[in-house]
């Protein structure tokens, strides 16, 4: 004998609806009295009213948990800054923060807080859209429709190295090297740094001034989301090329189509056995004179780089 399944029971939102209407109604008697007490303690009901009203907004055939609807608004409204109060709402509880916190730990949702954001713009090269340099510090946005299936791994690895002894910048690349090639969400660095205000600018340091192949949506690889960062090789460029400004890198991959212009790869053929990248290569040696400006420069793969450098010895 087979037992059916049974869908959970779905509250129609207009029966809340006129019960809080009903209680607010009579509670036109209370603000009469002189005794403070009764008043608040009539405003009790109307509060868990509002609030069950808030959840049956959101079918609970679709999400029954407070953390199922909270997801739920996310995926109906990705890239779109969400308030804390809406989520308030929606998830019917206090904490709805913590639950927020779930979605990016333990499930892999990329959701950005605006104190995350805003750190961001430390990065002058963050690209960071007008509409999210607006949010506030209890705003949140989905920033990306997929969900990571590797993330809950890749924070416990950010749990180890938060709790170790050194600086932000020395954490940061320990956590960025061990995820080579997979992107990383501005919420994983901003932990992995303790929540030091800081992280965006030590990874900038890490790519502009240590010649690490960090890459970013707006530094070399368009095909990335907003707040994601990609440590594409375990290796540094080579010191006399760490002296490229960002703009003047961003201007010749643009140009070059982000493709090596002597065997024309692109990031588009990446696979974990292919561990290329692009760098940008002196076409007369920035040691020999060689200047820092477009018209000196190409896009090359770091296997054509490395040939170009190994055939010059």
């Amino acid at each position: 004998m087979t037992t059916e399944r049974k869908e959970p029971k779905q509250v129609d939102p207009e029966v809340f609806r006129r019960r809080v209407e009903e209680l607010i109604r009579n509670f036109e008697s209370e603000l009469q009295t002189e005794n403070l007490r009764p008043k608040v303690l009539a405003l009790v009901p109307i509060f868990h009213g509002l609030r069950d009203l808030g959840k049956a907004l959101i079918p609970s055939v679709y999400a029954s948990a407070a953390r199922d609807r909270i997801l739920y608004y996310f995926r109906k409204y990705p890239g779109i800054v969400i308030a804390g109060d809406e989520l308030l709402v929606v998830s019917g509880i206090q904490e709805y923060a913590r639950r927020v916190r779930e979605l990016r730990v333990q499930f892999g949702w990329t959701v950005a807080s605006g104190v995350t954001i805003k750190e961001m713009s430390e990065d002058q090269d963050a690209d960071i859209p007008n509409e999210l340099m607006a949010m506030k510090p209890s705003d949140y946005v989905l920033l990306n429709e997929l969900q990571d299936r590797d993330a809950a791994h890749r924070w416990n690895v950010a749990n180890t190295i938060r709790k170790e002894r050194g600086s932000v910048r020395d954490k940061i690349l320990k956590y960025m090297r061990a995820n080579v090639g997979k992107g990383i969400t501005n919420e994983e660095l901003r932990y992995v740094a303790g929540d030091k205000t800081e992280w965006a600018r030590r990874v900038r340091e890490l790519r502009t001034e240590y010649g690490w192949p960090v890459a970013t949506r707006s530094t070399g690889r368009p095909d990335l989301s907003v707040g994601v960062y990609v440590l594409q090789a375990d290796r540094q460029s080579p010191e006399h090329d760490r002296h490229i400004a960002d703009d003047i890198r961003r201007e010749v991959l643009r140009r070059d189509g982000y493709k090596c212009q002597d065997c024309n790869w692109s990031h588009e053929e990446w696979n974990p056995s292919d561990p290329r990248h692009l760098e940008i290569h002196h076409i007369k040696h920035h040691a020999k004179g060689g200047a820092n400006v477009k018209e000196n420069l190409k896009t090359l793969c770091t296997a054509c780089h490395d040939k170009i450098h190994r055939n010059e010895k």
